[in-house]
């Protein structure tokens, strides 16, 4: 299997994922006609899954960034609901309401919480243009609505208007995560050696794969990976578990077993030398401490990660480093086309299809089952 097998896999005809890696000359008029939207200075919104994962990834990683206030409903958590009610003027916010099927029982229920705060002026539905839901609602309603290509499975969607409308609401330029992918899509070298890198920690005969974490700014970037690899390679009793595991938080919890555990891990380590500048003066420390004294808080992290990666290289745990320069828009689609063409990649080393859920769909059928009795069992 090689790097231009992978990326014709990614081409077919059979789905529209690899066209959104690249700029298209209309996607700057199309996001126009939602400039009227960017005046809301918050914006909700709700969604699951991969149709909420990858904005909400972006937000975080370049929150420094944005100017406005963005809020992500992605659970059925009440508590959550009700403190948004209490700290927001709802008739203010803007609302993105995003289901692929237009059919997502969580959606449906958190829409359902905000409805009377739903407005034409405030509200932007994007589903696939199908009978369904929510693409019937917003014709209902007269809300804008927008559709979601049918061949593009939610957690491959970020390049799509489900991650770039979000991108362009924030303020920031879509073209500019993109800018980058024709030139690594063209690199095969940069391809090869990612290929090389799957092969050398065998992944395709892995049980737990943690992305073990020193950049907070990632830590929804890794729970969107999470999905992606999870949802897309857990088939035919085949696929591993993948963990986000933040350090150096977890040094003093986890990092006992997951050094002389079983040996089942595979580690991803990553971070990055951007700091706030904040240093640690402290003059009082004693003579035994005084390693600590004078150094940024990057430095000292960065100072946990090199003892950390020593360690799993004495003990011969298979690892793989990643480190963050810049957190930019570069970076992080970068970031994301990478951890898609690699999760295909896998796929076709394990001989399953990445782009269902049989399992996933099961448990929506029987769900509605359940929700149909007239008496619950507990």
């Amino acid at each position: 299997m090689s790097a231009n097998q992978i990326i014709k896999e990614l081409s077919k005809k059979k789905n529209n994922i690899f066209k959104t890696f690249f700029i298209n000359s209309n996607d700057r008029s199309k996001f126009e006609k939602f400039k009227n939207f960017k005046n809301f200075k918050t914006v909700i919104i709700i969604g699951m899954g991969g149709s909420i994962l990858a904005s909400k990834a972006i937000y975080h990683f370049l929150k420094h960034k944005i100017k406005k206030k963005f809020i992500f409903i992605d659970n059925l958590d009440e508590n959550f609901l009700l403190e948004i009610k209490k700290k927001n003027n709802l008739s203010k916010c803007l609302f993105l309401i995003i289901s692929k099927s237009g059919n997502t029982n969580e959606t449906i229920v958190n829409l359902n919480f905000f409805k009377p705060f739903l407005k034409k002026k405030n509200t932007i539905i994007l589903s696939e243009n199908k009978n369904n839901f929510f693409r019937n609602f917003a014709n209902n309603m007269g809300f804008t609505f927008v559709k979601h290509d049918p061949l593009i499975g939610g957690r491959y969607s970020v390049f799509s208007e489900v991650g770039m409308l979000p991108v362009y609401l924030m303020g920031l330029n879509p073209e500019n995560f993109k800018k980058d992918l024709t030139r690594l899509i063209n690199n095969k070298k940069f391809l090869s050696n990612s290929l090389k890198e799957i092969k050398r920690l065998n992944l395709k005969n892995s049980r737990i794969l943690i992305f073990f974490n020193y950049v907070p700014e990632l830590e929804n970037f890794l729970m969107w990976s999470q999905q992606l690899l999870a949802e897309s390679l857990g088939k035919k009793k085949k696929g591993f578990v993948p963990m986000v595991s933040n350090a150096p938080k977890d040094h003093h919890s986890l990092l006992q077993l997951y050094l002389d555990g079983p040996k089942d891990k595979i580690f991803y380590v990553l971070s990055s030398k951007k700091s706030h500048g904040i240093k640690n003066n402290a003059d009082f420390l004693k003579k035994n401490m005084q390693h600590l004294n004078k150094k940024k808080f990057s430095e000292i992290k960065l100072g946990q990660k090199n003892a950390f990666i020593k360690v799993l290289k004495g003990k011969k745990i298979p690892f793989r480093e990643i480190f963050i320069e810049e957190l930019n828009e570069k970076t992080i689609g970068k970031l994301f086309f990478l951890l898609i063409f690699e999760t295909i990649a896998i796929g076709k080393m394990m001989n399953v299809n990445v782009y269902d859920q049989p399992a996933v769909e099961e448990v929506k059928i029987l769900t509605r089952e359940f929700l149909n009795l007239k008496k619950f069992k507990k």
